[in-house]
């Protein structure tokens, strides 16, 4: 399937690492011009150096990719990102952070950073890029939101608070643009074996002196029960989603909330 991306000039948010660079280098790879983007110029180049290698491997592949090193969770930084980045056709909010901490312990600050790092990134660039995209009648955005959207997880209420935020200010979006050529989506990722996953997994495994399958067995076994893959998704898999997603294919879905999640949510719809 020819997704039409070859021209196409994306956007992905914090993407040096995780399910942002798996959907940079599947954008890449099907032809669209790609911008990576993170907070330090080495883990940036980094990426680059990444999807530039997986471009390689994959001859037919005619996207180009670049990297735009800023802190998108500030004012500052989307001001510095749109010198540089005016305009974009394809934008993809993935840049998020988590952490796990009982609601007690969970400050003021707290509560602000998440939300101005979850939440106000994707709204500042959709803001922005959203006009352009008007102009010529075609564009996606998309926000990587997640499953504890849906089931907020008691061990981190404030992530789970953002990632529900996404979903409304994404079925806002997609109603305000309606009739357009533009389309606004969320993508449901489930638990996923993304660096900081990798990491956790790994560490704890080697405190307990056990394999790490077992450690992803008992995870989904206590933790995610209701997951019908009974395994990390991979990021790949996420971005496969969000590549097709944000293709000139996908022109009819609009204004939805779309599971990558495993089966965890236990919803027919």
């Amino acid at each position: 399937m020819d997704l039409h991306l070859t021209g196409k000039t994306a956007l992905v948010s914090g993407s040096t690492a995780g399910i942002g660079l798996a959907i940079a280098g599947g954008l890449a790879l099907e032809g669209a011009t790609v911008y990576l983007n993170g907070r330090t110029e080495a883990r940036v180049q980094q990426a680059v150096e990444h999807v530039q290698s997986l471009k390689a491997k994959a001859e037919q592949a005619q996207g180009t990719v670049h990297g735009i090193a800023a802190d998108l969770g500030t004012v500052e930084g989307c001001v510095e990102l749109f010198s540089q980045l005016p305009k974009v056709d394809i934008l993809v909010n993935n840049l998020g952070i988590f952490e796990a901490k009982l609601f007690a312990k969970i400050s003021d600050d707290d509560w602000r950073r998440f939300f101005e790092v979850n939440v106000l990134s994707g709204v500042r660039l959709s803001r922005h890029y959203l006009p352009g995209m008007l102009k010529n009648n075609w564009g996606r955005i998309l926000f990587i939101s997640s499953e504890s959207a849906v089931q907020i997880p008691v061990e981190m209420i404030h992530y789970g608070m953002t990632k529900t935020a996404q979903l409304a200010v994404a079925r806002g979006l997609a109603e305000s643009v309606a009739g357009t050529g533009v389309t606004v989506n969320s993508i449901l990722a489930g638990p996923t074996r993304s660096e900081g996953v990798s990491t956790f997994v790994e560490d704890l495994a080697a405190q307990r002196g056990v394999g790490q399958a077992q450690v992803e067995k008992e995870f989904f076994d206590s933790v995610r029960p209701s997951s019908l893959i009974r395994r990390f998704a991979t990021t790949e898999e996420v971005a496969s989603m969000v590549v097709y997603i944000a293709s000139e294919q996908s022109s009819a879905t609009t204004g939805s909330a779309l599971r990558v999640d495993g089966g965890v949510v236990r919803s027919i719809l």
